[in-house]
């Protein structure tokens, strides 16, 4: 019975996040330039930048280990970062919407395109609507829109 729960919960699980959308936008600007903006719409709301994952450079630096030959970019970084304010609010509407924190911006470049495209991952119903907002005017700021 355990494992029939675990196997339900599992299936439940995997299909919510596979139904999860992202939030993108594109430019025709620079890889440099966008990622910039990103960098400065972050910083700009007084938030700070936890860290800078280079995911474009770890996919080609282990493209060859894995046995591919498949370049997916030519740049790709994701931002993550936390509002203490914003994160305060949604979790004290409710303590479990801790799993979306930190809340992370991808910057990307796919192999030979001109667009750059900026992002985010869609967040639920509710009070994460705030903390969706808040993406959407960083990236919006970030590629002039």
């Amino acid at each position: 019975m355990k494992q029939l729960m675990l196997a339900l919960t599992l299936a439940a699980t995997a299909t919510a996040v596979s139904a999860q959308e992202m939030v993108t936008y594109s430019t025709n600007e620079s890889f440099s330039d966008v990622a910039f903006a990103v960098e400065s719409a972050i910083v700009g709301r007084g938030l700070v930048i936890d860290h800078v994952s280079h995911v474009g450079d770890m996919l080609e630096r282990t493209r060859a280990d894995v046995g591919s030959d498949v370049v997916l970019f030519d740049k790709a970084e994701v931002y993550t970062f936390c509002s203490a304010t914003v994160s305060r609010r949604v979790m004290e509407a409710d303590p479990m919407n801790i799993v979306f924190c930190p809340y992370g911006i991808f910057v990307a470049q796919k192999a030979g395109s001109e667009e750059v495209m900026v992002g985010f991952r869609g967040y639920p119903e509710g009070p994460m609507q705030e903390v969706q907002g808040l993406l959407d005017g960083i990236v919006r700021e970030a590629v002039d829109q």
